[in-house]
């Protein structure tokens, strides 16, 4: 998108990362809004097809979702590069027959977003808060299990964000910049 659209290399900006998030960064919020829907579209159609099509079981559609969450943290059409996989990790969970899910892990990273920095930190926090309470509500072995492999893909991609220790955010968040 930021190619085709801003004549931009995204992996020039932020992070250095060919998601989203760097789209927005490269300038153009309407774009990156494409980009995001993309993102987040990639980990949909597959899960959905495995559990409400063929009706496979939940480990193999747990695979597929991993897959698909893999593919983009380390593609291989990138040398094993990618973005951090938050978004297209929000269209597994979206996806997912768990709905529950989705639900825990969006409502731990809006936790994490209005009370900690940095933000490798909040990425953390989803995935490992979603153990926390699966293992103390007795949820099913695979859906405490994906949850333990995307909280070591996203560390694994947040490795060097992570020797950053985190603080709880003092000032509130910031929706928009100034433009003075």
């Amino acid at each position: 998108m930021g190619r085709w659209f801003l004549s931009k290399d995204i992996r020039d900006y932020g992070n250095g990362n060919p998601g989203s998030a760097n789209v927005f960064r490269a300038g153009s919020i309407k774009i990156g809004l494409v980009a995001l829907s993309l993102d987040i579209a990639k980990g949909v159609p597959f899960v959905f097809i495995a559990h409400y099509r063929f009706g496979l079981p939940e480990l193999s559609v747990i695979i597929i979702g991993l897959s698909a969450i893999l593919g983009h943290a380390f593609s291989p059409f990138l040398r094993f590069k990618g973005g951090k996989a938050i978004a297209v990790t929000f269209g597994v969970l979206l996806a997912f027959p768990q709905h529950q899910l989705f639900l825990l892990f969006t409502a731990c990273m809006v936790v994490a977003f209005l009370c900690i920095e940095p933000d490798a930190w909040i990425a953390m926090f989803a995935p490992a808060g979603s153990v926390a309470y699966l293992t103390i509500s007795a949820a099913s072995f695979t859906a405490i299990l994906f949850m333990l492999c995307l909280l070591a893909v996203f560390a694994i991609k947040q490795f060097d964000d992570l020797k950053t220790m985190p603080r709880l955010r003092l000032k509130p968040v910031r929706w928009y910049q100034s433009r003075s």
